[in-house]
């Protein structure tokens, strides 16, 4: 797909991201789709300056990328369309943890579309890693073990704990194919193969690497600008050193099945024995378990 000739690719860093100028968001014809979605598939994250659609003209941008929802934890604002999730950051819920949006569902939102509405004169930039690159530099032995392996996400940091999901510490990209090591220090909080303390061994080491500079572009906003970036593959950070108000609004395209990269064989691993004091470790998994077992059995009656 050939990039309008009016349109100009800047890439930001390395790993991932680029500001494309010459689009605009407002009317944007079938070609301009294809080519922006063409572009976020080789470089994860786009940025779009000088926009300045209305809320309602963001939400018809981003029906383009699939359907849409809204934040399933976190309400919205009465004035705008339900598709669109604001945060005001001067009143607290900086995203100051590395994450991938939502990973705590079933079916974790695949884009999303950020507009910066209002931002400080210095600070609060946003940084992205590439979840592809923390994959393929990580060692042969480590690369096999992680693609055996599936993880269990919540929603506590949005007071959800009871809303989890299992996922593949390594995932497929449904377009692109390539493997993305899909964990992050937000939202991750067990290795499900492993004992307790195996898992927090191993994820504090993953969730570190994702961060390594190699692997990221970082992203000084100015008003206006739109964002897009594919969750499959990415995760981000906001950097909590501003002062005064930041605002955003976002509209999140409906998630897909996270498939995994390699062989599941291995089965979740499971206290053997008797109650003790350590047994809390296990507690989530535990029920998390017998919860699932229970309503598949419900919904396959014999």
């Amino acid at each position: 797909m050939a990039m309008p000739q009016h349109w100009k690719t800047v890439r930001l860093a390395g790993a991932l991201g680029a500001e494309i100028h010459g689009p605009d968001v407002r009317n944007p014809t079938p070609d301009d789709i294809a080519a922006l979605k063409q572009l976020l598939l080789e470089h994860l994250v786009l940025f779009l300056p000088d926009q300045a659609p209305s809320p309602r003209e963001h939400v018809a941008f981003a029906r383009h990328f699939g359907p849409l929802e809204g934040h399933p934890n976190l309400s919205s604002d009465g004035d705008l369309p339900p598709e669109l999730f604001q945060l005001k950051a001067s009143q607290g819920g900086v995203a100051d943890e590395w994450h991938t949006d939502l990973t705590f569902q079933d079916q974790p939102s695949i884009l999303s579309i950020l507009r910066m509405v209002k931002c400080p004169e210095v600070g609060g930039d946003t940084m992205w890693s590439s979840l592809y690159a923390a994959y393929d530099e990580l060692s042969e032995p480590m690369k096999a073990l992680c693609s055996g392996l599936t993880a269990l996400h919540d929603a506590l940091p949005h007071n959800k704990p009871d809303s989890m999901a299992i996922h593949p510490v390594v995932r497929r990209h449904p377009e692109t194919g390539r493997e993305a090591l899909y964990v992050n220090e937000h939202f991750t909080r067990r290795i499900v193969e492993m004992r307790a303390e195996e898992s927090e061994a191993l994820l504090r080491h993953l969730t570190a690497w994702v961060q390594n500079p190699r692997f990221t572009v970082r992203y000084t906003w100015q008003p206006g600008c739109i964002a897009i970036w594919d969750n499959r593959c990415t995760q981000h950070f906001v950097l909590n050193d501003f002062v005064g108000e930041r605002v955003i609004q976002r509209a999140t395209v409906s998630g897909d099945q996270v498939e995994p990269a390699g062989d599941l064989n291995w089965q979740p691993w499971v206290r053997p024995g008797r109650l003790s004091a350590t047994s809390r470790h296990d507690r989530q998994l535990y029920f998390y378990l017998k919860n699932r077992a229970k309503t598949r059995t419900d919904a396959d009656p014999v």
